[in-house]
């Protein structure tokens, strides 16, 4: 490995992007801008190769599942999943199924959901329950993980009540977000989550609620769909519609101790590889609502709120920051007038090790989660929507997940807008990354230094997990 003082900084690199870099954008925001958003938190880590073996192979899926999974908190449910007491979520990865439980004083406990008579699992669905009955000889517990009931008991002397409680999960919660950790040990949430809780306190997940929810099978392992998420580069080729008003080559990648890294794309710019001349600050704005038009399911465009005329003189990024900042505000109810240009418009994208990725800001959040899914060549990713929900309104349930098979398109969720068409993009890709990876005569994953740093943060804190 090459000596970390031979290689740029986190700055130096974010400044080496054509046209204007994440850095002065932020120099130029209409409202002062959080460090965190502004100081470049970036160090080389190497340019070795990531073995592709990692993404095809049958047994580094069951390191993962012995090492990894057990021992790192997971993002398993919202707390709008389960508002009342009794309310439950069966949550399932990597050869885990846990059943995620509102308790009668509030709280959230997380069980094994397995019968522990003959294996079978308790719940297969989402509901209400005050107790979980085993539909395959009815075997009872309490909403609590007690034991209720066995029936014909006197055929089971050797069982007391105390061993047959169901076996939990520690439970972590933050920013509304329910988190599980199977093994006992290591880290707290709010150790594993640093500094992500500092940054997102002025962004309040917890005055959110689900209010879109889509699953899909995706024909790639789960690593592989996660990373086509972890850098915007790839936005030059693979999304070329959005470049008219996307700084793909401006972003910054960032990141954080071993689980949290960020990607900070800027919007209402134009791309650098988009030749500027005669292409005026409207000439943003109005591919912006073009694109808006054509993606939205009954597009009212004059409805839109990217549709603005930009005042001479000023930036279209700066016009739609003063739009929006009046728009949420009168659509959420809470006050935004401090709200950044960034916080309105921008991916501003973190992921936390190994699955969870909440978007930052103030506009409707987007949170993807990825999953194993039946072998390695396969995995089950999870885009939510959150949307904050106005103070003097109840906090709603979640709408159920709508699920797409390997077969189905993103586009088949037209709820999802502009964002169907893009991760479908994605999938034209994915496929084929896990084909030429199992067929790689060199059998490894070459990757940027400073575009691609998040993936490479999160193989070496992945092979921490598997070197114990």
């Amino acid at each position: 490995m090459s000596e970390k003082t031979s290689h740029p900084s986190g700055e130096d690199l974010t400044r080496q992007a054509k046209g204007v870099n994440w850095v002065d954008l932020m120099e130029e925001d209409a409202r002062p801008v959080p460090d965190f958003l502004k100081e470049p938190s970036y160090e080389y880590l190497g340019s070795d190769p990531i073995p592709a073996s990692r993404y095809t192979s049958v047994e580094f899926e069951k390191l993962e599942k012995e090492k990894m999974w057990p021992n790192i908190w997971q993002f398993a449910a919202r707390e709008e999943d389960l508002l009342e007491p009794g309310d439950y979520v069966v949550f399932d990865n990597a050869d885990r199924t846990f059943l995620i439980v509102r308790q009668d004083d509030g709280g959230v406990r997380a069980f094994h959901n397995v019968c522990l008579h003959r294996g079978r699992k308790l719940r297969t669905e989402d509901g209400c329950a005050d107790k979980f009955q085993c539909p395959f000889h009815g075997y009872t517990w309490n909403k609590d993980g007690s034991l209720n009931e066995i029936p014909n008991r006197w055929d089971f002397g050797h069982l007391t009540d105390e061993k047959m409680k169901l076996p939990e999960a520690e439970v972590g919660r933050w920013g509304g977000y329910i988190f599980i950790k199977e093994n006992p040990g290591g880290p707290s949430l709010e150790e594993f989550l640093a500094p992500l809780p500092e940054h997102f306190k002025r962004w309040r997940h917890e005055e959110c609620a689900t209010v879109l929810w889509v699953g899909k099978v995706v024909p790639a392992n789960w690593k592989v769909t996660a990373e086509a998420f972890m850098e915007a580069w790839h936005t030059l080729v693979t999304h070329p519609q959005i470049l008219p008003f996307t700084g793909d080559e401006n972003s910054a990648y960032w990141f954080w101790g071993d689980n949290v890294n960020v990607n900070l794309v800027p919007f209402g710019v134009i791309s650098p590889h988009i030749d500027p001349t005669d292409k005026k600050q409207q000439w943003i704005v109005d591919e912006f609502v073009k694109y808006n038009g054509r993606s939205a399911e009954n597009y009212d465009p004059d409805s839109d709120p990217f549709k603005i005329e930009v005042p001479e003189g000023v930036s279209a990024r700066r016009a739609l920051g003063a739009n929006f900042r009046e728009y949420y505000t009168e659509i959420f109810g809470h006050d935004h007038s401090d709200a950044t240009d960034a916080e309105l418009l921008d991916a501003i994208v973190y992921n936390v090790f190994p699955n969870f990725a909440p978007w930052g800001g103030f506009m409707p959040n987007i949170v993807y989660r990825w999953k194993p899914w039946q072998d390695p060549d396969h995995c089950l990713m999870e885009v939510r929507i959150l949307s904050r929900i106005p103070p003097d309104q109840p906090m709603p349930a979640s709408p159920p997940m709508k699920f797409l098979s390997v077969d189905q398109k993103w586009t088949e969720a037209p709820e999802l807008g502009a964002l169907g068409e893009v991760f479908e993009q994605d999938m034209e890709n994915l496929p084929y990354v896990q084909e030429g990876l199992k067929a790689s005569k060199t059998g490894e994953v070459q990757l940027g230094d400073y575009q691609e740093i998040r993936i490479r943060q999160f193989h070496q804190t992945l092979e921490k997990y598997l070197e114990k």
